[in-house]
């Protein structure tokens, strides 16, 4: 019997989700990118902050460089498809319905790097490192590694990761952005549910509004950008009950001086 390649676990409103292929360092495959497709595709009753693990010592190394070998093919069209795919599924992560925290620890590597560059909030253990060995490979980033990974560290740096295939260690990605939490071994996952809890207090429709509206607004003109900070901004207080937060903040402060 065939071990399942994407456990799904709740922990009271939040869900954990593990790639479960630590024999084969969580190496992404056809079938798994599929299982997080299926997941992601569709909303989670009541669930209000996502995390995504690895088992074993490592979050991911990336493509499954085998199946890749396996089902080669000198046909463009195969390729382009897989990537696609891919791009698909991280797209569904980034713009999730509600945050996506990621676990980080051991390899980060290549497509595993590309999957954490589109959760909201990571959170990296002691032992991490991250990697981009697409140049050593003879290959380049298909999961969209391009896009978001230069939006955080700068397109200069990732030239660099990829035609040297060097580590970045756990201290320099928090100082580049790419860790905003780190901790020690094996207490990712504490860290991770502490901050959905922190999370899960905000209105959905602010969360919503965050991880919807601010890089799409980072990507606009000044003008477009503040037209829709505007509509995203009236939408958002009238959907999220602001006023009562708003009373029940003044309320706290004045219990707070009394």
């Amino acid at each position: 019997m065939n071990q399942k390649k994407l456990l799904v676990e709740r922990i009271n409103n939040h869900i954990v989700l593990t790639l479960n292929r630590a024999e084969k360092r969580n190496a992404l495959d056809d079938e798994l990118i599929s299982d997080l497709e299926v997941f992601f595709s569709q909303p989670v009753e009541d669930c209000q902050c996502i995390i995504i693990q690895g088992s074993g010592e490592h979050f991911s190394a990336g493509l499954d460089l085998f199946e890749l070998m396996e089902k080669r093919s000198t046909d463009p069209i195969v390729s382009m498809r897989r990537s696609k795919q891919w791009h698909r599924v991280f797209d569904l992560i980034q713009y999730s319905e509600v945050p996506v925290i990621s676990v980080l620890k051991g390899g980060v590597i290549g497509g595993g790097f590309e999957l954490a560059a589109a959760t909201h909030i990571r959170v990296s253990e002691a032992s991490t490192y991250f990697q981009l060995p697409e140049g050593q490979r003879g290959i380049f980033v298909g999961g969209g590694g391009s896009v978001r990974i230069p939006r955080i560290i700068g397109a200069g740096r990732v030239m660099e990761l990829m035609l040297t295939g060097r580590k970045i260690p756990v201290e320099e990605s928090a100082n580049l952005g790419l860790s905003h939490y780190v901790v020690e071994n094996g207490q990712g996952l504490d860290q991770a549910l502490a901050l959905a809890g922190i999370v899960s207090q905000n209105a959905p429709s602010s969360n919503y509004a965050i991880i919807h509206g601010i890089s799409r607004i980072a990507e606009m003109s000044s003008a477009d950008g503040l037209f829709a900070e505007t509509m995203v901004t009236s939408m958002t207080r009238n959907a999220g009950k602001s006023d009562k937060r708003i009373k029940d903040f003044f309320q706290q402060r004045k219990t707070q001086h009394n």
